[in-house]
């Protein structure tokens, strides 16, 4: 039984789907998983704002289609009154379209209805930890767009606009650290790593932290010793802003 004490402890989840069947299927898979709670779950659009604002989740699952209207355009209302909970797409959906397109809007995950319902719950949690989760499938199928060019040319020169700052901060991403995390491991303020991440964005022409991942595996970006060659040491010994 889940006491107010022990529901403090996990993360708080929200669920989003119009089948009321997945909604409890995987409301009982949640609840079963030490770490997470569901906290509100709902198929009507309408309702999606009052029970962010009321429930405050950690994270939010959301399906692509949610009747007459699509899951992005839900997410996209969210950003627009301002909620930023991290969101998990769970879809049915494996057209590159609908990945890419998820990818822009910033979700935190991409996985498919049709995974094994272990897998999915897994990748929920690594999701709610701050990891970056794409189904298997979707992360093939990622990897393959950038090679055929359908994200866009991408040039080893672009690499070579980085800074090694720069390279340090797309690494930590590409590991799916959260800025918080790679603020201490660089020992930047977490302003200075937003504004790098921006930067590398901008740089790469990327739409999201899953594509900085996929695109620092296929150029081997990672720097074998952060924190060195990097920026100068602040002599005061603050960290810079």
């Amino acid at each position: 039984m889940t006491t107010p004490a022990t529901q403090a402890m996990q993360t708080r989840v929200m669920l989003v789907d119009d089948h009321a069947m997945c909604r409890s299927g995987l409301s009982e898979l949640l609840q079963n998983r030490s770490g997470m709670v569901v906290v509100a779950a709902t198929g009507d659009r309408e309702q999606v704002i009052p029970l962010l604002r009321e429930f405050q989740p950690e994270l939010m699952v959301l399906d692509l289609s949610l009747g007459p209207v699509d899951g992005l355009s839900v997410l996209r209302m969210v950003r627009t009154e301002g909620i930023e909970v991290p969101v998990v797409v769970l879809t049915m959906s494996n057209s590159e379209e609908d990945l890419s397109a998820a990818l822009r809007a910033g979700v935190r995950g991409y996985l498919l209805k049709d995974m094994d319902p272990d897998d999915v719950i897994e990748s929920i949690g690594r999701a709610a930890r701050g990891e970056l989760v794409v189904a298997p499938t979707m992360a093939v199928k990622l990897a393959q767009m950038w090679q055929s060019g359908q994200k866009g040319s991408v040039k080893r020169d672009l690499v070579d606009t980085l800074t090694e700052r720069e390279r340090q901060v797309l690494d930590q991403v590409a590991r799916g650290k959260s800025n918080k995390v790679i603020a201490q491991a660089l020992d930047i303020s977490h302003n200075t790593v937003k504004l790098h991440v921006r930067h590398i964005m901008a740089k790469l022409d990327l739409g999201s932290r899953v594509e900085a991942a996929v695109f620092a595996f296929e150029h081997r970006t990672s720097t074998e010793h952060p924190g060195k060659g990097g920026e100068p040491e602040n002599p005061s010994g603050r960290r810079s802003s």
